[in-house]
């Protein structure tokens, strides 16, 4: 990855980590004066907020470390793993999110609400920052394709939601005492969370299962291998996800009469167009004399 996106990167994740300590101490001072619970509930989740923006952090730095000799691929994977583990504690935050407005709704207890405007004004500081911290994580995250960045922006977009609710839940008891409303919001956001959530999983699962790179980037390599100056065929193009790199494997077939210097010089060119078209990816290029026969034990033409 290039310093500009590490740079990139490192940005969105200590962006995301001073937005969570701002919205906890806002919310610490809006629930002692409120003592709303809808407040309480969003004081809770910006807790877990800051503690998922520092892991994710750590995560980007890990990540962003260059290749040594005990990870001789690099330090992406660590990507992956954080977005995982975002994936189900978002999960499990939905779940708790789920029972705790459920039981509030069956328990018929209103939750008694005082100073309701304060509580409003610091519930709109949050969404105003809160949005302000998503989009900024979708920019990065569109020229990065950072895992990670893509969970926490799912997480604080998640957080939305109830941020509105609470702010209608206030609004409603101020004015009809009418609680009920942050419980329903909360369930919408819930089952919106979960959906995300399952979305990353897959993503990160794919990335730590080696699964293959989107068939639109395989294409677009297979179209620049096949137009390329020199090169007679290809084979055995193979690609893996990791974090935010995707290493590309492939053979290209030349002729086997000319130099080594040239060849060389063509597989290196055609490295080169690749990474200028891919540049978050790892190329290795193997050249084979175009027309020779494979060796029956050779595995990598052997279901060729």
């Amino acid at each position: 990855m290039t310093d500009a996106r590490i740079r990139l990167n490192l940005s969105a994740g200590f962006a995301s980590a001073l937005v969570a300590v701002t919205l906890v101490a806002l919310k610490l001072w809006a629930l002692g004066e409120t003592q709303s619970l809808s407040v309480a509930a969003s004081l809770a989740d910006s807790a877990m907020d800051l503690m998922v923006s520092l892991g994710a952090l750590a995560a980007i730095w890990y990540a962003s470390r260059p290749a040594d000799d005990d990870h001789a691929f690099g330090h992406s994977a660590a990507e992956d793993l954080a977005a995982l583990g975002q994936s189900l504690f978002i999960m499990a935050s939905a779940g708790i999110i789920t029972w705790a407005a459920v039981a509030r709704l069956l328990s018929g207890e209103p939750a008694p609400i005082m100073a309701h405007h304060r509580g409003i004004a610091v519930m709109v500081i949050s969404i105003g920052l809160t949005l302000a911290l998503v989009l900024w994580q979708r920019r990065v995250a569109s020229q990065t394709g950072s895992a990670v960045v893509k969970a926490d922006s799912l997480h604080y977009l998640g957080d939305l939601i109830p941020n509105i609710g609470a702010i209608l839940s206030l609004w409603a008891a101020g004015l009809f005492a009418m609680e009920a409303i942050d419980s329903v919001v909360a369930i919408g956001a819930a089952i919106m969370l979960v959906v995300g959530a399952v979305r990353i999983f897959k993503t990160a699962w794919d990335g730590l299962m080696d699964h293959a790179a989107d068939p639109d980037l395989v294409a677009g390599v297979e179209k620049i291998a096949s137009t390329h100056p020199g090169v007679q065929g290809y084979h055995d193009l193979k690609t893996r996800r990791s974090g935010s790199i995707t290493f590309v494997n492939m053979h290209i077939e030349l002729d086997g009469k000319q130099s080594l210097d040239d060849a060389h010089a063509i597989g290196a060119s055609l490295r080169r167009a690749i990474l200028h078209a891919y540049p978050d990816t790892d190329v290795m290029i193997h050249k084979d004399p175009v027309g020779v026969t494979p060796h029956p034990d050779d595995p990598s033409r052997r279901n060729a």
